[in-house]
């Protein structure tokens, strides 16, 4: 039976892959596992249409076993885990897809610290929702109740809001890309309490536009409307918010790689970059490694996915990691990606130094790297397949020393990730061509 969680929690087509009764079933085993008849679970949402079908269904499901639940609303992914870590909940259940296209939609299980489960925990939650109707029910009495609380998220907004204070931003210009996600119910407020004039784009969420032509994945939008406008900065969020991509001043790209590079570089010069330290994944650049150790620090690489990279600052002592999507996570203030945390430490770095963000990004040089993303239906054959597996090799003595070729399947889409990096641009590009034309044919 194929295994249900991914990297990010169990994603799909909504109503047609992912359906209601999976997500009852899921409130139910959450219910039995993390929660017991009498406490709390917490869910939330972002703008996509069927996340209230999602929602409900959930309610459904916990409160059949007793649990109550209160239902935040339309919260970023990093607001629902900072509520579900307050103390008053057992767990908590985030209805999202992230970045994904709007048709998908994900559901995320946290446990009552805001943190993604242990693989181990994961697995017989995925267990107890097979066995959903082994456990059973409880009389009317004992009924959960499922009540709307909206005011929930105020706590997160006014947590920021007090991260903000601290930073002096006045006669700073930002764009803000909210990707017409939940980032936007409170990204301008907080980013604003910075003092700077904050001009919105992509916040007219609509149930279907999440994530389409803006946001994260898509910042040509926010470039355009930083050059056009003639602001300082841009910020684009994903569709929960819990990734950044920054935008410098003449409309060029700032990846996860360089914010971590800039955010790191602070912390050494400074001396409070917790053991040295930055955690991130197998997939940032070679570039961002060889600035942070020429300033003295040491980088440890952990498989993809925000929950290695905590772990791996757990283990390491490390405050700081993310990955080169955008996902960063600054234990100081949060224990999982916050899209919002993020863009008031990149303004907190541009006005301590008094820098433009172009200038700070340009320490932290990348080597030229191409990914693609190959759709397969067996995606997690390609270890088997022998002409892969020459192409990868040819390709590795082809980039010689510091090339690098990595090729895993995707934890939350039905698809091949091939990357490729070297000193070579053109070289680099024809290899990741090659190499994902060739899975596409091998592995349809």
């Amino acid at each position: 039976m194929a295994r249900l969680f991914g990297t990010d929690g169990i994603r799909g087509v909504a109503n047609v892959e992912l359906k209601p009764t999976l997500a009852y079933a899921l409130g139910r085993a959450t219910a039995h596992r993390l929660v017991g008849q009498g406490g709390q679970l917490v869910v939330g949402q972002d703008t996509r249409r069927s996340g209230d079908m999602f929602v409900s269904a959930i309610a459904a499901g916990a409160t059949s076993l007793g649990a109550d639940v209160r239902i935040a609303g339309c919260v970023p992914t990093p607001a629902l885990a900072f509520l579900a870590g307050t103390g008053d909940f057992a767990a908590g259940i985030m209805v999202s897809a992230s970045h994904n296209p709007a048709d998908d939609n994900g559901l995320k299980v946290l446990d009552r610290h805001g943190l993604k489960l242990d693989d181990s925990i994961e697995e017989e939650i995925e267990q107890l929702i097979w066995r959903t109707e082994e456990l059973g029910s409880v009389g009317n009495a004992d009924i959960g109740r499922a009540v709307v609380d909206p005011g929930l998220l105020d706590r997160y907004r006014e947590h920021r809001i007090g991260l903000a204070g601290a930073i002096r931003g006045g006669g700073l210009r930002i764009v803000l890309d909210c990707a017409n996600g939940s980032g936007g119910v409170v990204g301008p407020e907080i980013l604003a309490a910075t003092g700077a004039s904050v001009e919105v784009i992509h916040n007219a969420p609509d149930g279907i536009n999440i994530n389409v032509a803006s946001g994260a994945t898509s910042p040509g939008s926010l470039a355009r409307a930083v050059r056009e406008r003639g602001a300082d900065v841009g910020f684009a969020l994903d569709g929960d918010a819990d990734r950044l991509i920054a935008v410098d001043a003449s409309g060029t790209v700032v990846d996860g790689d360089q914010v971590l590079g800039i955010l790191a570089l602070d912390r050494l010069e400074r001396g409070v970059l917790p053991e040295g330290a930055l955690v991130v994944s197998v997939l940032s650049n070679g570039g961002l490694q060889a600035a942070v150790e020429a300033a003295g620090g040491q980088v440890i690489r952990t498989p993809v996915g925000d929950k290695y990279i905590l772990e791996g600052m757990q283990v390491s002592g490390a405050g700081l990691g993310g990955e080169k999507s955008g996902h960063v996570i600054i234990l100081e203030h949060t224990t999982s990606g916050d899209g919002i945390v993020t863009a008031l430490e990149v303004l907190r770095v541009m006005t301590r130094a008094g820098r433009p963000l172009a200038e700070l990004a340009a320490r932290i040089p990348m080597l030229p790297q191409q990914q693609r993303a190959v759709t397969a239906r067996h995606k997690d054959q390609w270890e088997g397949d022998r002409a892969i597996l020459r192409a990868i090799r040819d390709a590795e003595v082809r980039l010689g020393d510091g090339g690098r070729v990595l090729v895993r399947p995707s934890g939350t889409e039905p698809a091949l990730r091939v990357m490729i990096e070297g000193r070579d641009a053109a070289l680099v590009a024809e290899l990741a061509d090659a190499i994902a034309t060739l899975a596409g044919e091998r592995l349809n």
